[in-house]
């Protein structure tokens, strides 16, 4: 049974929300299509209530409240049984859409989500939203997409060093993302680098020690934080903190061993060596994690050396884009537009690129091998292992000087354009068109009217948008924005990690229980919290850490407990264990904890018969990627991680490593604090009224970026009066 409402309610204020019941004349209108597509039958009790609707508004309201718990498959339970009192009602076919989604069952949600568009009519609000997120979930495959040459890039929007008579900023020469969204522009022509968010905005600016920077060029980040930038004019470089604070140089001005002229592009290898164009001696200077000079190379003196290919070294003449990783350093050659190969000891490997380019300029390293290139007014992506070039995108006419590119954390090209102080924020044009992935993940109600609302932003790749603010967003309540909207939280800003431990219970695995009491050691020196151990076992559990003293407080878990708790009694260790349920157990425990979160595998990485006997694989990789969850595993004895352990790192932007490795498993894990997180939290004042509790009250939120949007609507249930 559907009861008319206010034309500005006409679907989301329904029937079986509504108090009181059921009008003689209302009764009489046709109920809503089941699934077999004949009319629900009003089920009527005394006085004519229809108790139908009365139960389906009662098992709603109770799989609202048990999602907004991260209780998704109660809230499965809930809405499927509201929905056998009123067959598709699209509402609840949108939360039951939902609370699948959440549990990893995608293709499930999908079926709900359209079976809900139908009901709503195609050209309803609620059908605007819900097709575009079905678009969105249907047609991703990966949690964390990398540049694709298949992608064309287009300008989504400008940081301006100057508008019209106003100059903050001139002559950009690099930038340099963080994990935060922000990136660090490097200002040539006002002696600065500034911080700038990506809404445009100016957050720090750094002008160096007391006697400035001498024509900054590019910037470059170590491991330990610390930032290189390299003076052309000074003829040195400055290291500064994490934060641009100046503490020290490296090199000074000159033509001898450790001494520049005119170093321009920087690149750091995973060992930390510093590798410095040094554009006025045309060759390149190494120097140590310390500082300290190690040797210089492809000068004069390395002209007519023959690389592994049997190419002829020429030497550089005009050196420009450098980036060092995988044991190799690539040098760019702006004119001859080629780009060598070196190894680590200045040792001439060959000539990658010969032909394409114009006059290559930065160079970026990419995990996959790749490099970024900016290329006069071209952004190119370069496979050194094929010499394949692919354009990605255009920045403006030929006459446009792009000198920097890089990826930013939320999947954009900043292309420096040194010509006409900007940089160019450049998006792929899929994203563009599709726009922001926003959902509402959880409403607070507890303190009505003060309402919390957790919003998740992604692109449509799942990769979370990080670096927004308070100006980003819009709340509403049916058309109306709300009263008092508050930015609480950001999850990109926090540093706070939870961490919970599954423990494999296989007969292979029982040879190995020292180690694994030694892996949950270093787990517990990691920088997380330790929030569970799970042994999965045949019927996986939660270990049971510590007792309670007398006022029924946890005591502190000691080393002995959880060395007792990794290694488990022998009768746990099973054939019959079983992963996926083990996995979901330590998943859902992290639910309700920190926004940066994630499950770490401890090990043999083969996983047993039964491993996917009640969740596949792709339904797990899911679950963990739709709740933000990252994926570890720790590698106990001589094999290594199956695919199937490598697929769910990958799908949820984690990594498999052996327990003994030469720097510990904790480094690893203590990354997680800087993983980028698309959890932000409002709360505001609701001015609707709630029936005394009784009514479902919607919510809708927009999220914007530049030239991107996206939006999502729901609701929720205030506390009965």
């Amino acid at each position: 049974m559907k009861i008319r409402t206010a034309a500005g309610k006409a679907l989301l204020m329904l029937s079986l929300f509504l108090l009181p019941f059921a009008a003689e004349t209302q009764e009489q209108e046709p109920g809503p299509q089941g699934a077999s597509g004949s009319a629900a039958r009003p089920n009527r009790g005394p006085q004519g209530v229809d108790q139908s609707a009365m139960y389906a508004r009662e098992e709603f309201r109770l799989g609202v409240q048990a999602y907004n718990r991260f209780s998704f498959n109660a809230a499965i339970g809930s809405f499927e049984r509201a929905l056998f009192y009123l067959p598709a009602e699209p509402l609840i076919l949108d939360w039951l859409g939902r609370s699948y989604y959440r549990s990893g069952l995608e293709e499930i949600a999908l079926n709900q989500w359209q079976a809900a568009v139908q009901g709503y009519g195609e050209t309803a609000p609620e059908s605007l939203v819900l097709r575009s997120r079905i678009e969105t979930v249907r047609n991703r495959r990966a949690a964390f997409a990398r540049v694709d040459e298949d992608s064309r890039y287009v300008e989504a929007g400008r940081y301006l060093g100057r508008y019209d008579d106003v100059v903050s900023w001139r002559q950009p020469t690099a930038a340099l993302a963080l994990e935060d969204g922000t990136a660090w522009v490097v200002a040539y022509g006002s002696n600065e680098i500034v911080r700038i968010d990506p809404n445009g905005l100016i957050r720090q600016r750094r002008r160096g020690p007391l006697n400035g920077f001498d024509r900054p060029y590019d910037l470059a980040r170590g491991e330990d934080g610390k930032l290189f930038l390299s003076e052309f004019r000074g003829g040195r470089i400055s290291v500064l903190d994490s934060d641009g604070q100046w503490l020290y140089y490296i090199g000074s001005k000159g033509l001898g061993e450790g001494r520049l002229m005119g170093p321009q592009n920087l690149a750091l290898d995973e060992d930390g060596y510093l590798y410095v164009v040094d554009y006025g001696s045309r060759r390149i200077v190494k120097f140590d994690p310390s500082g300290d000079f190690i040797m210089s190379f492809g000068g004069r003196n390395t002209i007519g050396e023959t690389g592994v290919s049997g190419d002829t070294f020429p030497g550089l003449l005009s050196p420009t884009g450098i980036a060092a990783g995988n044991g190799r350093v690539f040098v760019a050659e702006s004119g001859s537009g080629r780009i060598f190969s070196f190894d680590r000891n200045g040792r001439f490997l060959g000539a990658v690129v010969v032909e394409g380019l114009r006059q290559p300029e930065s160079l970026r390293l990419f995990p996959d091998g790749r490099l970024l290139t900016a290329d006069t007014n071209r952004i190119l992506l370069v496979d050194p292992d094929t010499a394949l070039v692919s354009e990605l995108g255009l920045a403006g006419s030929p006459r446009v000087r792009i000198i920097g590119a890089e990826a930013d954390r939320n999947g954009n090209i900043l292309a420096v354009n040194f010509n006409s102080d900007e940089v160019l924020v450049m998006t792929p044009i899929d994203e563009m068109a599709s726009g922001l992935f926003v959902q509402i993940d959880r409403v607070i109600s507890d303190n009505f009217p003060l309402v919390t609302v957790e919003i998740q932003v992604q692109d449509r790749k799942r990769r979370p948008v990080v670096g927004l603010d308070a100006r980003n967003f819009l709340l509403s309540e049916e058309g109306r924005a709300v009263t008092e909207q508050n930015f609480l939280y950001a999850g990109y800003r926090s540093a706070q990690t939870d961490l919970a431990v599954l423990l494999e219970r296989s007969p292979a695995a029982l040879a190995f229980r020292d180690d694994f009491a030694a892996a949950v050691r270093d787990i517990d020196a990691s920088e997380s919290r330790l929030v569970s151990l799970v042994s999965a076992g045949e019927q996986p559990f939660a270990e049971r850490l510590s007792g309670l003293d007398a006022s029924g407080n946890p005591l502190p878990v000691s080393a002995s407990s959880l060395a007792a708790a990794a290694r488990g009694i022998p009768a746990s260790y099973t054939a019959r264990w079983r992963f996926d349920l083990g996995l979901r157990l330590a998943a859902t425990g992290l639910l309700s904890g920190a926004k940066k979160r994630a499950v770490v595998y401890v090990g043999t990485g083969q996983l047993g018969e039964l491993a996917f006997d009640q969740y596949g694989l792709s339904e797990l990789a899911a679950y963990l990627a739709n709740n933000g969850i990252v994926f570890y595993a720790v590698i106990v004895g001589p094999g290594g991680a199956g695919a199937d352990i490598q697929y769910l790192c990958s799908q949820s932007g984690g990594a498999a490593m052996p327990l003994y490795r030469n720097e510990g498993i904790a480094p690893v894990l203590n990354e997680l604090a800087l993983a980028p997180s698309g959890s932000y939290i409002f709360n505001y004042r609701s001015m609707l009224p709630t029936d005394f509790g009784r009514a479902y009250l919607p919510i809708e939120a927009e999220a914007y970026l530049m030239n991107r949007s996206g939006r999502d609507r729901t609701g929720y249930f205030p506390p009965v009066e």
